[in-house]
């Protein structure tokens, strides 16, 4: 079988000159172009080998900065899950200092109805005696007297015992764990005793400290539907912080009241310290925001009343510069 080349190098041979020579110029051309097209297929075929080494790298990368993400998302999580810890055992903690500002109130207040119940046991003892004399000389209308002087007497026990048990009853309910179930309360007569055990409280704890605490009842507000635990304990929290904000204040005053307006009801705790300065009023309700000195507070007081005010109640609270010079908190709840 012949030369296909050899063939063709024959005809061209047969041709005429200037034929010749654009057959050579058109096959120059073409060999030019099949030069480029071989540069630009080894070019491509170099950009390809180097794009798939960069994809190589680039996969292996991404790879490593996903495991990276996870490795930090998983600290991440495991970060939150301790904070949460903490912050649970931070409100325990400042539930279990509202509790123990109540103990020395509770001790105060509960000695009263149990002085009383003593007393009236001891002299019922002794109408008892008497009582059987009257009998023994037949002396029925001093039996009488003395029978109804005894009945007189078991109501008043009744009575004291019943406010010793309404007592004890608060502070288990302020000690237990959760929110407290919603119920009604008369919000005057409820905000009179946390502000009795707040008082007795503080005084045991600082035998010297001085101030008038001053009560401005509105009887317009009647009752109330709330979670008294939880209100107590913010209750508390302002009337402490109060305290604290007149501590050494002469002529100190502590004001606590309650108003009636536009379907509301507001409780207000005022004294007349120094006040708070424009620069920290917006930060005080804060988690762990406090001026206190290290030791003296969590910086949780405020923030978890705020959230009781807020969220549980659906109510608010703000501060304001009070008349007296010092500070007012104001809680404004829904009456209905």
């Amino acid at each position: 079988m012949s030369d296909p080349l050899s063939h063709i190098k024959e005809l061209i041979a047969t041709l005429d000159e200037d034929t010749q020579k654009a057959i050579l110029k058109a096959a120059n051309a073409l060999q030019a172009e099949i030069e480029i097209l071989d540069f630009r297929l080894k070019r491509m075929e170099k950009i390809k080998r180097t794009t798939a080494i960069f994809l190589d790298e680039s996969v292996a990368e991404l790879e490593q900065k996903r495991a990276a993400e996870e490795e930090i998302n998983s600290k991440l999580e495991q970060s939150l899950t301790e904070l949460r810890a903490t912050q649970a055992q931070l409100v325990e903690q400042e539930k279990l200092a509202s509790l123990g500002a109540l103990t020395a109130g509770i001790a105060h207040e509960i000695k009263n109805p149990l002085n009383f119940v003593n007393n009236f046991a001891e002299v019922g003892a002794e109408m008892a005696d008497e009582l059987s004399e009257a009998i023994e000389a037949g002396n029925t209308e001093e039996a009488q007297a003395i029978i109804a002087e005894l009945k007189e007497n078991a109501k008043q026990i009744t009575k004291h015992g019943r406010r010793a048990d309404d007592i004890v009853k608060a502070m288990m309910q302020h000690a237990r764990g959760g929110a407290s179930e919603r119920e009604s309360v008369e919000l005057n007569t409820f905000l009179e005793e946390y502000a009795n055990l707040a008082w007795h409280g503080r005084r045991a704890k600082q035998g010297d400290f001085q101030a008038d605490l001053i009560r401005e009842f509105s009887s317009e507000v009647g009752s109330l539907t709330v979670m008294p635990q939880e209100l107590g304990r913010v209750v508390l929290n302002l009337l402490n912080n109060a305290f604290d904000a007149v501590r050494g204040v002469e002529g100190a005053r502590v004001t606590i009241a309650t108003r009636h307006a536009d379907g509301n009801v507001t409780i207000s705790v005022s004294d007349n310290g120094p006040g708070i300065p424009d620069a920290i009023r917006d930060k005080i309700f804060e988690p762990f925001f406090t001026t206190k000195p290290t030791g003296e507070g969590t910086g949780l007081g405020l923030s978890l009343s705020h959230d009781i005010v807020t969220k549980g109640h659906g109510g608010t609270m703000v501060v304001q510069g009070a008349k007296s010079g010092g500070a007012d908190f104001v809680v404004t709840l829904p009456s209905s």
